[in-house]
């Protein structure tokens, strides 16, 4: 699908609703699942890739039913079992076919459901796209081995066959801050012998350990080393509050688009996840936080962006990187509109997400007249310049990618196109209809 932008030659204004955490709903089907009793999820998201998570339990038998189309009913006795699994294909023994999973371009689906899984008392195989299949599952892999697990994988991608059985704890020491890799440690140790410790260098998002503080288990958080001590966890409803990834491109938008003013209602701005605010901030940017308060164990609040013509360029290095590393793509477009350089170090593992985004980011965006450089981890953007667009960018299967291009296109002197962007649908469905809510 090939859309086209143009500028907008007015601002943006009033309020909207952001959809769901795409991170929140993810975990709140997964736990929910394995809690015990009956609870309500409300504001899931409509991304696919959080369908892709609610279709596989539904697969391992888990009961889920919608009563509208964003709140959901899950029903759980607290453990996957073999009997559970519907027919057609339940794996039957051991040494007989595995479950097969499919996780669609869900990289979070894989990656958690990986430490759920290794665990039961049967096998599985967990498969994806052609874009999962190309992300590192090594770092999930190795750690779940040293846990006692069987994996294997096609050199460490997916798929990945798992022959479930029975886990004993470790203390994992991570160089990689990854709330993705702490979560399926963590799954794990739920339902290993012994307490099971991780440890990273930085604090990634933490809505793992947030979420099971909220349904009782046994879980304790010292610095960057959080320990998980195997327990039952108690269904309870949970209210997804707005995700503050997708708040982002609204947030660049009204910031460099003239004359915007409007304000982004029930956004998470939980503090491992809201390091744009920090760098909208530090780069002189006019947002206002309001309403705050907490929602099934989540920070929240309200939002009010307003256009600014003196933003400054800045610095994202650092503890920066896991509480932004969704948003550097349109961060880049931001910095693209103020003063100075602004320079991103630490952000290697941007060549491990649905493309190599920093290869990508800047081989499009310096055809629309940016001036970006590629550097081994980041990049380094040199404001303010008008942007000329006139030019067809790729998406590259990415759905940040499209999202961030329509957003630098809204400020571009001619019309740019913007190729696969129905990519977007895998996270964001209703980012265009927003848009042209405030426009």
């Amino acid at each position: 699908m090939l859309k086209t932008v143009k500028k907008l030659n007015k601002g943006l204004k009033g309020e909207i609703t952001i959809p769901a955490d795409k991170s929140i709903s993810h975990r709140a089907v997964m736990f929910s699942s394995i809690a015990r009793g009956e609870c309500i999820v409300r504001n899931f998201s409509s991304g696919a890739d959080c369908h892709s998570t609610l279709n596989l339990f539904k697969q391992l038998g888990v009961d889920i039913s919608f009563i509208d189309d964003k709140t959901l009913r899950i029903k759980s006795n607290g453990v996957l079992t073999l009997d559970s699994i519907p027919l057609p294909n339940p794996p039957r023994r051991r040494g007989y076919e595995s479950l097969i999973c499919d996780c669609g371009n869900s990289g979070t689906t894989m990656r958690l459901v990986s430490g759920i899984l290794a665990g039961e008392n049967f096998d599985s195989t967990l498969i994806g796209d052609e874009s999962l299949s190309k992300r590192p599952m090594k770092r999930v892999i190795e750690p779940l081995t040293l846990m006692g697990a069987d994996i294997t994988s096609v050199d460490g991608h997916a798929p990945l066959t798992i022959r479930g059985q029975k886990l004993h704890g470790i203390n994992y020491n991570s160089k990689l801050a990854s709330a993705q890799v702490k979560s399926c440690i963590l799954l794990a140790g739920l339902n290993a012998e012994g307490k099971t410790s991780f440890s990273e260098p930085y604090i990634s998002r933490d809505h793992t350990e947030r979420l099971f503080n909220y349904l009782e288990a046994d879980i304790k958080t010292e610095g960057t080393k959080v320990t998980i001590t195997p327990s039952q966890m108690v269904a309870k409803d949970i209210d997804v509050v707005g995700d503050i990834s997708s708040a982002a491109f609204f947030i660049v938008a009204g910031l460099i688009v003239e004359g915007s003013d409007f304000v982004i209602k029930n956004t998470g701005v939980n503090p491992t996840r809201s390091g744009i605010l920090d760098v909208v901030k530090r780069m002189g940017g006019g947002i206002e936080i309001l309403n705050e308060r907490i929602v099934s164990g989540e920070p929240c609040a309200d939002i009010r962006v307003q256009y600014n013509d003196s933003l400054k360029g800045c610095v994202i290095e650092g503890k920066d990187i896991p509480r932004l590393i969704d948003e550097l793509p349109v961060i880049a477009v931001l910095a693209s509109q103020a003063e100075g350089n602004t320079v991103v170090r630490n952000a290697e593992d941007l060549r491990n997400k649905e493309s190599d985004r920093i290869k990508c980011l800047v081989n499009e965006l310096t055809k629309i007249g940016v001036n970006i450089e590629e550097t081994r981890d980041g990049f380094i953007v040199r404001g303010k310049k008008e942007l000329s667009g006139g030019a067809e960018l790729e998406s590259y299967h990415d759905h940040r990618l499209a999202m961030s291009f329509y957003i630098a296109g809204l400020v571009c002197g001619n019309e740019i196109a913007i190729n696969g962007f129905e990519w977007t649908n895998i996270s964001f469905p209703e980012f265009e209809t927003l848009i042209n809510l405030l426009g």
